[in-house]
C-alpha cells in the first residue's frame, strides 16, 4: 500500500470500523494538517487540482478527473497508475469538496463487512436528506471477487460514488461488471521534467525545505533518474539526501550524498501483479526479437528484483522449442540445461548460466515452425479429422491380432537402403497433411530439404500432399 495513503481524519465518527467524514465535517478540515515530521512526499502534496503535475491528459477543463475534484462528477471512477503518480492526492483533493461526504478504506485490511456498513450508512444518511457519499478504495485489485461483489449494487444505485485506486492492470483485476459502472482513468509515471520541477519545489517551498539545501546539477539528475516516473520515490530520495547533508554539516547536496541516500533505485516489480508480466512479456519479444542487450536488460531486471529463478528458465525452456526450434538444435538442450544449473547451482552464480543461455537464445536463428506445426495437428484432431490408424500400422503382437489383418503389408524401412520406404502412417482423414513446414533460417534450411526428399519418399505410394490449415499459433504462456 503507498505510504500517504492512511487518511489523517480529525476526529470522525466511525462506521464499522471505518474513517468516514460525516455530513456535518465535511470539506478540508476533515484532515489534520501535515506536521513538520511528516515525510516530504505528504508535505508536499497538491493542495488543488491546479498544483497536479503529469496528468495534463486528464486535467483539461471539463475533463472527468477536474469534474470529480470540483465537485460536479458524480460518476464512480477508476484511478490506474503505477506508484506515485498522484492517485491518493486526487482522494484527498476529492475529500475536501464541501458537499460530499468521504470514506476510505484500504483493501489491505478491509472486508465486505467494512464495505457493507460504509453502504449502510450511506443510504441512512441518503434518505435523511444528507450529502451523497464518495467511498475511497485504496489497491483494489486487492479486493477478492466477493469483496467485489459487494459494491456492484451500491454504485449501480449512486448510493455511494466509488473512487477507487489501483497500480495493476484493471482489466485482470477487477470484476467486469463493477468496471463496467465505473470510468477508467489512467494516470501515466511522470515523464523527468516533471519529476524534476516537483523535486525544485519541494527545495524551495517552506513546506518542503525551505531552501534549506542547495541541489547540484548532478545530484538532480540522479533523484530523477531513480525516480523512474515516482516523484514519491524522488521526493523520499531527497529528504534523505538533505538528511545527509546537514548530517554532514552542509548545506551542498552533492552526487555522492545523493547516491548514498538511495544506493539503487527500488524497482517497480510485483511478482503478482501486472507489472511482473510485462517485463517477462519484454524479455520473450526481445529475445524473439534477436536484441541480446535488451534481452539481458529484462533478465537483470529480473533478478534484481527477486523473481524466482526456475520460473525465468522455465521460459527460456518453452522459448527454446517455440520460437527457435530446430532452427538452432542446440537452443532447448542449452535451456534446459540452464534449468538444471539453476536447481543445481542457485542465485548468485545461476545469473551466469541464465545470462549465457538468453545470449544463445537471442543469437539463435528462429523458428516458430514447430509450434505451427503442433497447433495445426492438434486443430485437426479437435476438429474430428482423427479416423482409424491404417491397418497395417496396428498391433500385431497380441494374440489373434493377425487374424484380424492388423500388420499385414507393413514395410519396414530398416529392410531399404534408403532407410524409408514408400506407405501410408496418417489416417486417411489427414493422409497428404504437411504440419510441419520448416523455415529457411540456421540448420533449418537444411532440414527442409531433407524433409522434403522424405515426403516424397514416404509418399511415393501415391498420395498427394496436402497444405496444413492454417492456424495461429497460441504461443506458450506469454506472448
Amino acid at each position: 500500500m503507498d505510504p500517504d495513503a492512511l487518511f489523517a481524519l480529525t476526529e470522525p465518527p466511525r462506521v464499522g470500523g471505518v474513517d468516514v467524514a460525516s455530513s456535518t465535517s465535511v470539506g478540508a478540515a476533515t484532515f489534520a494538517a501535515p506536521t513538520r515530521d511528516a515525510p516530504l512526499a505528504v508535505r508536499m502534496r497538491p493542495r488543488t487540482i491546479d498544483d497536479l503535475v503529469g496528468q495534463d491528459h486528464l486535467l483539461a477543463p471539463g475533463a472527468p478527473l477536474r469534474r470529480l475534484v470540483a465537485g460536479g462528477q458524480m460518476t464512480s471512477v477508476i484511478l490506474w497508475g503505477p506508484p506515485g503518480t498522484g492517485k491518493t492526492t486526487i482522494a484527498h483533493l476529492v475529500a475536501k469538496s464541501s458537499d460530499r461526504r468521504f470514506a476510505a478504506l484500504s483493501a489491505l485490511n478491509a472486508g465486505v463487512k467494512d464495505v457493507r456498513a460504509v453502504i449502510e450508512e450511506a443510504r441512512r444518511v441518503r434518505r435523511t436528506g444528507g450529502e451523497a457519499t464518495v467511498l475511497f478504495i485504496d489497491e483494489v485489485h486487492r479486493f477478492s471477487k466477493t469483496q467485489q461483489d459487494s459494491l456492484l449494487s451500491a454504485v449501480e444505485d449512486a448510493t455511494v460514488t466509488l473512487l477507487a485506486a489501483t497500480t495493476e492492470n484493471p482489466y485482470f483485476s477487477i470484476i467486469s461488471p463493477l468496471l463496467s459502472r465505473c470510468v477508467l482513468l489512467t494516470l501515466q509515471p511522470l515523464d523527468d521534467e516533471a519529476v524534476r520541477a516537483l523535486v525544485r519545489r519541494a527545495v524551495e517551498d517552506e513546506r518542503g525545505l525551505g531552501g534549506s539545501v542547495t541541489v547540484e546539477k548532478d545530484a538532480e539528475d540522479h533523484l530523477v533518474r531513480l525516480a523512474g516516473g515516482d516523484v514519491r520515490k524522488a521526493l523520499t530520495a531527497l529528504e534523505a539526501a538533505a538528511a545527509g547533508a546537514h548530517a554532514l554539516g552542509t548545506t551542498d547536496v552533492d552526487l555522492a550524498t545523493a547516491e548514498a541516500a538511495l544506493d539503487k533505485a527500488a524497482l517497480r516489480y510485483d511478482r503478482e501483479g501486472d507489472a511482473h508480466y510485462d517485463i517477462v512479456s519484454a524479455f520473450i519479444k526481445s529475445m524473439r526479437g534477436s536484441d541480446v542487450d535488451a534481452a539481458l536488460h529484462y533478465l537483470a531486471r529480473m533478478i534484481l528484483a527477486g523473481e524466482d529463478p526456475r520460473f525465468i528458465a522455465r521460459r527460456m525452456v518453452i522459448f527454446a522449442s517455440e520460437d527457435v526450434g530446430l532452427a538452432d538444435p542446440t537452443a532447448l538442450l542449452a535451456a534446459t540445461a540452464a534449468a538444471h544449473a539453476v536447481e543445481y547451482v542457485g542465485l548468485p552464480e545461476a545469473r551466469l548460466n541464465l545470462a549465457q543461455v538468453v545470449i544463445h537464445l537471442a543469437t539463435a536463428p528462429k523458428s516458430n515452425a514447430v509450434i505451427i506445426a503442433i497447433e495445426a495437428a492438434m486443430a485437426d484432431v479437435r476438429d474430428g479429422r482423427a479416423g482409424t490408424v491404417p491397418r497395417h500400422l496396428r498391433d500385431s503382437h497380441y494374440q489373434g491380432s493377425r487374424g484380424l489383418g492388423h500388420g499385414a503389408g507393413y514395410a519396414y524401412p530398416h529392410d531399404d537402403p534408403r532407410g524409408v520406404v514408400g506407405q501410408q502412417y496418417a489416417p486417411d482423414d489427414v493422409a497428404g497433411q504437411e504440419y510441419y513446414r520448416p523455415s529457411g533460417h540456421g540448420a533449418e534450411r537444411a532440414l527442409g530439404e531433407r524433409v522434403a526428399k522424405l515426403r516424397t519418399v514416404v509418399r511415393s505410394d501415391g498420395g498427394s500432399p496436402q497444405p496444413a490449415r492454417a492456424v495461429e499459433a497460441s504461443g506458450g504462456e506469454d506472448n
